[in-house]
């Protein structure tokens, strides 16, 4: 398996991941921001955008193991929903390659457990597997409506996605198969408080997927995480509140 990387910039690295059934291009105006003080190393997850699907099962330390192989030996992590699970499994497989973790409408574990209230039911994403082999594009889309839900800009922020996503092939229904499985089983909250390098949390106060108590849950588990909510944000805070977004994380990567 070969994944597809860009580097932007000079300076302290910084690796951005994005989210299930996307590409690493949904990043690109942040990305040419802050390459202006930092090396921006940008990965497209195997099976999205140009990088190949994993030799072995699709799982989340599967995913961790490939991205780390290509990213540089120490960095800040950027990672949003999906990529920001890869992120916190390898902040807490391997501390020493993350200087510092930026989590963007991510959390622990993305349904609903008697120990975590905080997410969507397991028949949502249970849905979206079973529609997606009935229906490839169509579930595609769909999942990207549910992403601007909730954001006082949903409508403009779902045109920008779906232009970002048309920039690159469709991941293959393999590679959408084994992120929905991550997001279905996988389960970081245990292990949450393993995580030692600084966090900084972005939630949109709409998000239907990430909800804001989800949050304010992680802080408690890891008291020194910071949280920032932006108001009239959904899912991709980072595209629809581009200004603030950075604000906030160029004001955690400077300090």
């Amino acid at each position: 398996m070969k994944l597809h990387i860009r580097v932007l910039g000079g300076g302290p690295d910084i690796v951005l991941l994005h989210g299930w059934g996307l590409h690493s291009g949904v990043w690109e105006s942040v990305a040419q921001r802050l390459a202006a003080d930092f090396r921006v190393t940008l990965i497209d997850l195997p099976g999205h955008g140009r990088s190949g699907m994993p030799d072995q099962e699709y799982t989340l330390p599967a995913l961790a193991t490939a991205i780390a192989r290509v990213a540089p030996p120490r960095a800040v992590w950027m990672g949003w929903s999906l990529g920001g699970m890869a992120a916190m499994q390898l902040a807490i497989e391997h501390p020493g390659r993350v200087a510092g973790l930026i989590l963007v409408a991510a959390m622990p574990r993305f349904v609903r457990a008697p120990d975590w209230p905080h997410a969507m039911e397991a028949e949502m994403l249970e849905t979206f597997t079973r529609v997606l082999e009935e229906d490839y594009q169509g579930t595609l889309q769909r999942f990207l409506a549910l992403q601007t839900l909730g954001g006082a800009h949903g409508a403009e922020t779902l045109r920008a996605l779906r232009e970002l996503a048309a920039r690159s092939q469709p991941p293959p229904p393999d590679a959408l198969r084994g992120g929905l499985a991550i997001l279905r089983s996988a389960d970081l909250w245990p292990r949450l408080g393993e995580i030692a390098c600084p966090v900084q949390l972005i939630l949109g106060k709409g998000d239907r997927l990430v909800p804001v108590v989800a949050g304010v849950a992680m802080k408690e588990r890891l008291p020194s995480m910071r949280l920032h909510v932006i108001k009239g944000a959904g899912h991709a805070p980072f595209l629809s509140h581009p200004d603030e977004f950075l604000e906030v994380v160029n004001e955690f990567l400077h300090e």
